[in-house]
């Protein structure tokens, strides 16, 4: 399959990427990885604009990252203490960084980005290669729920504001476990489509998929706070850590 790791970042300008998921808060993510880090160097794929990044290296830990869209690692670079931020450019799936580190982290379902369950298992062993022995690799992800659709099709508010808007109109092919989004943008300054397709794998795969790598599984929660995840939770904070031996 022919897949372009950069295209993400072309179809969303970067500033309104930034704009679209503002409301979402980084601290309690930033507290748990702090802690999962243990003061160590933390590696993010995917690393996007810096909203996990940024707050990890003004709570003292040195970060590196990997991105794709050329647009949005210079969104990066402008913003205050973007510059201390080492990003390599390329595809997560294979692309390597210099060192070892304490923790990799994949957040906001960005390993669903990748277009086919090779490219999801080759992203593990990437990860495992990035970690010095008894690192850890988080992924934070959402539970794939085929029952929210009708007919093969969703549409649903992400973000409702006094000054902007943001849906989600989906379709589902289930057959290669895909979906293929729009998310619409709503302001006073018009309208902002912003397409991105998915992947999607649940939670027992990516276990799998960790396995592969040489990883195992050491924390799953409903969320970055650590709270249970349970039959009805519909997101997942896991943990994949690797052996102090290997």
């Amino acid at each position: 399959m022919s897949f372009d790791a950069s295209e993400y970042g072309r179809h969303i300008p970067a500033d309104v990427y930034d704009t679209a998921f503002a409301h979402l808060d980084p601290d309690v993510a930033v507290d748990r990885l702090v802690v999962l880090a243990d003061g160590g160097p933390v590696c993010e794929f995917g690393i996007g604009t810096g909203r996990l990044a940024l707050p990890l290296l003004r709570r003292g830990i040195a970060v590196a990252g990997i991105e794709a869209s050329a647009e949005m690692a210079a969104r990066l670079k402008e913003k205050p203490d973007g510059d201390r931020i080492v990003v390599s450019t390329g595809d997560f799936a294979e692309t390597r960084v210099p060192g070892e580190f304490a923790l990799v982290l994949l957040a906001f379902n960005t390993i669903f980005a990748l277009p086919d369950q090779a490219r999801q298992v080759a992203c593990f062993r990437n990860a495992a290669a990035h970690l010095r022995p008894g690192g850890r690799f988080v992924v934070e992800a959402w539970v794939p729920d085929p029952g929210a659709f009708r007919a093969g099709a969703a549409l649903r508010p992400i973000r409702v504001a006094q000054e902007m808007v943001l849906l989600e109109a989906a379709h589902l092919h289930p057959a290669e476990q895909r979906m293929t989004t729009t998310k619409i943008h709503l302001s006073n300054d018009g309208v902002r489509l912003l397409p991105a397709n998915h992947r999607y794998a649940w939670p027992a795969e990516l276990d799998l998929m960790a396995e592969l790598a040489g990883l195992h599984r050491e924390h799953r929660w409903a969320d970055w706070s650590g709270a249970a995840f349970t039959d009805d939770s519909r997101d997942h904070v896991t943990v994949y850590r690797r052996g102090e031996g290997a």
